[in-house]
């Protein structure tokens, strides 16, 4: 049997990590799970995005046993990676905002990091940059807007550019812009093409690839099979959800499901 990996975020922003770790794994199954009906997590209480996140992970590995959890959102790994590790026998793989490779790529010592709100303000994050940029000016701008934009574009609805562009206008206009901007939401690496419009000439940084390759080295061996499969769960197929099924399938996910308990 091939080996199982779940794949957990609120959104489709956990889309980008997925197709980073099936572009090195693709003879893998995989399950990928989103949390629409608590969408944005950006905005949640702490406690609450812990117990929800736990709970829900925890019953569907119940049902369908995964050889690995990767929960694909920067807002959750900062909060609920301790707590679910202590109720999964698996390993659990998580994403932070890639501050230290920012750290070495920036060549004027000024970079962006551009996550939710919740991210940009988590202890977590300042103890990132206090240990790899500290020597670096690090610029932050926490946006549930553009989150909302990148599920506007996976279902194909026009993206907002003007709002891009005010959103990023204080990095553009500042005294020093930032030559690196890192992408501290997993939505973020859905919307290059348009933070690219809005700050030209950058180099946006994510944690997609180092994701993957964390993956690859704890799941080790894997079967001869090209393809493995693949589906999709949310926990509320309304019209909305049912607008991402075309865009989930060009992922390769066969199906969406409403998970039900």
């Amino acid at each position: 049997m091939s080996k199982r990996v779940l794949i957990f975020d609120s959104g489709v922003g956990g889309l980008s990590v997925y197709d980073e770790i099936r572009h090195v794994l693709p003879n893998l199954d995989y399950i990928y799970l989103f949390d629409n009906a608590k969408f944005p997590y950006g905005e949640l209480p702490a406690h609450e995005l812990v117990h929800r996140c736990c709970g829900l992970i925890s019953r569907v590995v119940a049902r369908h046993p995964v050889d690995l959890v990767v929960i694909a959102c920067n807002t959750a790994s900062t909060q609920v990676l301790p707590s679910l590790r202590t109720l999964l026998s698996v390993p659990v793989v998580g994403v932070v905002p890639a501050i230290k490779p920012a750290a070495k790529l920036t060549r004027n010592g000024c970079i962006g990091l551009l996550a939710t709100p919740a991210t940009v303000s988590r202890p977590y994050t300042e103890k990132l940059i206090l240990e790899f940029a500290t020597h670096h000016r690090v610029l932050r701008c926490g946006s549930t807007e553009l989150v909302i934009q990148a599920e506007r574009k996976l279902a194909g609805e026009p993206v907002d550019q003007a709002r891009i562009h005010e959103i990023l206008a204080p990095w553009r206009e500042a005294d020093t812009s930032p030559d690196t901007i890192i992408l501290g939401c997993t939505h973020f690496p859905l919307l290059k093409e348009e933070i690219l419009l809005a700050l030209p000439g950058v180099m946006l940084v994510d944690s997609g690839s180092a994701v993957a390759r964390r993956v690859q080295s704890l799941v080790g061996g894997v079967n001869d099979a090209e393809n493995g499969e693949a589906w999709a769960y949310c926990t509320r197929l309304d019209n909305k959800a049912r607008l991402l099924q075309t865009a989930l399938q060009s992922y390769g996910l066969e199906s969406l499901i409403e998970w039900s308990e």
